[in-house]
């Protein structure tokens, strides 16, 4: 474990935006996290793992630490279940894709979300109706200040859509090394009613899908919609589908009747952010390198060499534009460094 100076984090974001860290350290193991929060304790600290869900803005004046701990170990198993701890450090599809391997279901569709295991309970992934917490058990942390481990369990996280209490009450407090899941074994239950799973199933002529069969099918869907980060830079879906009432969805299907919507409960309507960017014109659209992906309006994209704060102005132009056209507040779902 060795501190590099002046380092820059390009390679250590999706959006590859070239920020400088004045000091930066890859951590490899639980005792080396504790070692250097325990000697470097005075200074200020900056957590990045995969770096998926983040645009950096400018240099990080702090010690930047790289969570990169590895290794998967079974906790327990039965004839239905198993219980699966993956470190901080492992990349997150990897480690769905063990998971299936094995015939452990439940993050099938899951797959291709870019990241690392450590960072999905702070935003609680999601995709095609499926969340972290569904199958989350807990999670080991590291608190900053002391030292000290912490379990946090399902309902210590108060998971919610695209959050959790890691964005919100003790954000920056703790570093997750280690989640823990459980899996079924057999008797799977599939959820392949979300989006276009069922169509992707039938276009390849599958019946009785297996959960292998269901990952496959997502990330046959994520290919054909998402940009590969390693070609263009980005940081997936940018901001939340946002949620409104019954009245308000009620009110816009005057104007817009095409409007698609998925029911939350009887007064809440989730409304697609990506429909809301592309109907106001951006969809495909560029300025200088950042711009709105050409197959997916709620992608950003770093076509080559923007910087953080232009990207973030586009944002920010259209959050103005939605506000304007639809009365809906959109919130971003990537945390702005």
């Amino acid at each position: 474990m060795k501190i590099e100076y002046n380092k820059s984090l390009k390679e250590y974001n999706t959006f590859g935006i070239d920020v400088i860290a004045s000091e930066f350290v890859k951590i490899t193991s639980e005792t080396e996290l504790k070692d250097i929060l325990l000697r470097e304790n005075k200074k200020p600290i900056f957590i990045i793992s995969g770096g998926s869900n983040m645009l950096l803005t400018n240099n990080i004046d702090s010690l930047v630490l790289h969570i990169a701990i590895q290794g998967i170990t079974i906790i327990e198993e039965s004839d239905d279940s198993i219980i699966i701890s993956a470190n901080a450090g492992e990349n997150w599809h990897d480690f769905v894709l063990y998971c299936i391997n094995h015939n452990y279901g439940g993050l099938e569709n899951l797959s291709l979300i870019p990241g690392y295991v450590g960072s999905a309970p702070i935003q609680n992934i999601g995709a095609y109706g499926v969340e972290l917490k569904d199958t989350f058990v807990s999670c080991e942390a590291i608190d900053i200040s002391s030292g000290e481990k912490h379990i946090f369990l399902n309902d210590d996280c108060r998971f919610s859509y695209r959050n959790s209490i890691f964005k919100n009450d003790v954000k920056g407090k703790f570093i997750i090394t280690k989640v823990t899941f459980k899996l079924s074994k057999r008797n799977h239950v599939l959820n392949t009613s979300y989006g276009a799973i069922e169509n992707a199933l039938k276009e390849n002529g599958i019946t009785s899908p297996t959960i292998k069969d269901v990952s496959e099918a997502v990330i046959q869907i994520r290919k054909s919609k998402l940009p590969d980060p390693a070609e263009i830079g980005n940081s997936g879906s940018f901001f939340k589908n946002p949620v409104i009432s019954g009245k308000h969805f009620s009110e816009l299907q005057k104007s817009f009747p095409n409007i698609p919507s998925y029911k939350i409960d009887n007064q809440n309507i989730k409304v697609p952010a990506g429909w809301l960017i592309e109907q106001s014109g951006f969809k495909g659209k560029r300025w200088g390198d950042a711009g709105v992906h050409e197959k997916q309006a709620l992608v950003l994209v770093n076509y080559n060499n923007a910087a953080g704060k232009e990207i973030l102005d586009l944002s920010k132009k259209i959050q103005a534009e939605i506000k304007n056209r639809f009365d809906i507040d959109l919130e971003t779902e990537v945390n702005i460094i």
